[in-house]
C-alpha cells in the first residue's frame, strides 16, 4: 500500500489558530493511522516554550513583549523556549509513529536529514549534533525541532531560520543553549532566500525521507 501525504502550504498564520489545526488533524490520524500530513506556514512574532522550558530563558519584560508585538505561549511539545516569526518556515508534520515503524529519536534524525539535504542545495553543510537537537552549520543552529506526541501520533516539529531577523533571538535563551548561536540560511549565504523555493525543496525531502506520496 501506497501511504500518501497531504502537503498544505497556509501562509502566515496566527499561532493559536495553528495549533487548533493541528490537534484536529491528529485527531484524524487516531483515527486512520494511515493519514499524513505536512503544514507549512509562518508565524507573527511568536515565543512558545515547551515543558521542560525555564521561564527566566524568557530575557526581556512583559512590556518589552507589548512593545515588539511579541506573544508568549506556553505548548504541549518537548523542549524549551524558542521564537517563531516571519521569514521562518515553520513545518507541523503530523504522521503515526506505530505505523512508519519508528521511535522518537529516529523520528527527529529523520525530520533532521530533511533539513539538511535542504541546506546542501544551498551549498550549505548542515549537520547533526550528539548533545542538541536541530540542524547546526559550524557551531549555529539553523533550524529548530521541538515535537509533541499524543497516541503515537506526531505534531509540532521544526523551523527553519532562512530570511528571519535573528535579533529576536538575543530575547531569550534559545532553546536554552546560551553558548551557541542562532543562524539563518540568508546569514550564511549573504544574501535573501526564495522561501516558496525553500517550501518546495522540504516538501520533496520529507516525501523522500519517510517514503510517502504526495495527495
Amino acid at each position: 500500500m501506497i501511504r500518501k501525504c497531504q502537503i498544505s502550504r497556509l501562509g502566515r498564520v496566527d499561532y493559536d489558530e495553528a495549533v487548533k489545526k493541528q490537534m484536529a488533524l491528529v485527531e484524524r490520524v487516531q483515527a486512520d493511522r494511515n493519514l499524513a500530513y505536512l503544514l507549512l506556514l509562518t508565524h507573527d512574532n511568536v515565543f512558545t516554550l515547551g515543558r521542560s522550558a525555564r521561564r527566566e530563558h524568557l530575557l526581556v519584560s512583559d512590556n518589552t513583549l507589548k512593545q515588539k508585538g511579541i506573544v508568549v505561549r506556553e505548548i504541549k511539545r518537548g523542549g524549551d523556549i524558542t521564537y517563531h516569526g516571519p521569514g521562518q518556515i515553520v513545518g507541523y508534520p503530523i504522521l503515526s509513529l506505530l505505523r512508519h515503524g519508528f521511535h522518537i529519536r529516529q523520528y527527529f534524525l529523520k525530520l533532521e536529514d530533511v533539513l539538511i539535504r535542504v541546506l546542501a542545495r544551498y551549498g550549505v553543510e548542515g549537520r547533526h549534533d550528539e548533545e542538541y537537537t536541530g540542524v547546526w552549520v559550524g557551531h549555529e543552529k539553523v533550524a529548530a525541532l521541538g515535537v509533541g506526541v499524543s497516541k503515537w501520533v506526531t505534531f509540532h516539529g521544526f523551523a527553519l531560520n532562512v530570511n528571519t531577523d535573528l535579533s529576536f533571538f538575543q530575547m531569550i535563551v534559545p532553546c536554552g543553549i546560551s553558548h551557541k548561536r542562532v543562524t539563518s540560511m540568508a546569514k550564511l549565504l549573504g544574501r535573501p532566500v526564495d522561501e516558496d523555493e525553500v517550501m518546495s525543496a522540504i516538501e520533496e525531502e520529507f516525501l523522500k525521507e519517510f517514503k510517502l506520496q504526495r495527495c
